[in-house]
């Protein structure tokens, strides 16, 4: 650290400042004494207005005027439009962007469209073959396409766990928790004899439709919807706390981890069977019968479980914000 200089107050520069300032010629003895006493006292008001800002009696804080009085202070307020700004800027440009290569896109029927490349040939040509499944749609996503579609059962469970974070509530509980009757309402006994003929129906065709997605339009989406349907109308005619008697928190967690789990371990087995040319283990079976196609079925039942924890869980945690 280099020394001030000797003659540092006698300088024509800080004569001259001290002299548009205001301040008093004082002499090099005392300068840093009266600093000192000038910080001293600066740190005391700061310590003031703190200590009398957050003890305001009877005052209410108000957050909004708060943050905007440090916005101004700390420049954050023109920081905000110079991003606002430039996030329209480059929102245009994305735009222009796209714009400019539809231009270039080839018109709809097109030999050279992407849609007539051989990638389609070889899924006509050769899916029955290589998945088993007489449903290409199926053997498509869940076995040429199974990384995409496993990424899009995790949007499933992130999105869950988004509404989860938001709106869930640990309740009290329900034995000690009083009876609430939006939630758990009265026997209604037209309600609940058409649920009690229609919910084993929904689920069976759910099962049905799961069970055959190989074999015929379905799989574990459409499947797995239909089953997150029966037991929400099971919900809405019986109330949580009989539905909380099979289908509870810890049922919820189990299923929905579980089978996103296993969709993992299956997923990277045929990863890494397929990248290094190696026989699966799992036999293809015969095509047509209900138990074919590999590790597609094991697949369908494990999306289906996804998707039918998903629906429920969006409709216990909007209604009750819990389960």
């Amino acid at each position: 650290m280099s020394k001030p200089r000797k003659d540092y107050e006698e300088l024509k520069s800080v004569r001259f400042r001290r002299f548009i300032q205001g301040e008093r010629e004082i002499s090099t003895e005392v300068s840093m004494e009266e600093f000192q006493r000038q910080m001293d006292k600066e740190h005391e008001e700061d310590e003031r207005l703190t200590y009398n800002y957050l003890n305001r009696p009877n005052v209410e804080m108000d957050p909004q005027a708060d943050a905007k009085r440090f916005a101004e202070i700390t420049g954050m307020k023109r920081f905000h439009k110079v991003y606002v700004f430039m996030a329209f800027v480059l929102c245009i440009c994305i735009i222009g962007l796209l714009i400019y290569n539809v231009a270039y896109m080839p018109n709809y029927g097109s030999a050279d469209a992407p849609t007539n490349n051989e990638v389609s040939e070889k899924y006509l040509e050769d899916g029955q073959a290589d998945t088993g499944v007489v449903n290409m749609v199926t053997g498509m996503i869940l076995q040429y396409r199974a990384f995409d579609t496993f990424g899009e059962t995790h949007v499933l469970f992130i999105a869950t766990c988004a509404v989860m974070i938001l709106l869930f509530l640990k309740g009290k509980d329900e034995e000690n928790a009083p009876h609430d009757p939006e939630l758990d309402p009265e026997p209604d006994m037209i309600l609940q004899t058409v649920a009690r003929f229609l919910v084993p129906l929904v689920m069976i065709f759910g099962i049905y439709i799961l069970l055959n997605g190989h074999l015929s339009p379905g799989g574990g989406f459409s499947g797995g919807a239909v089953m997150g349907a029966g037991l929400i109308l099971y919900n809405a005619a019986f109330g949580f706390t009989k539905t909380g008697r099979f289908f509870n928190e810890k049922v919820y967690d189990i299923l929905k981890v579980g089978s996103l789990a296993l969709y993992a371990m299956i997923i990277t087995y045929c990863l890494f069977t397929g990248a290094n040319d190696i026989a699966s283990i799992v036999p293809l079976g015969k095509v047509g019968a209900i138990l074919s196609s590999g590790l597609i079925l094991p697949i369908n039942i494990l999306v289906g479980v996804e998707v039918a924890c998903t629906m429920y869980a969006f409709y216990a945690l909007f209604r009750k914000g819990g389960f």
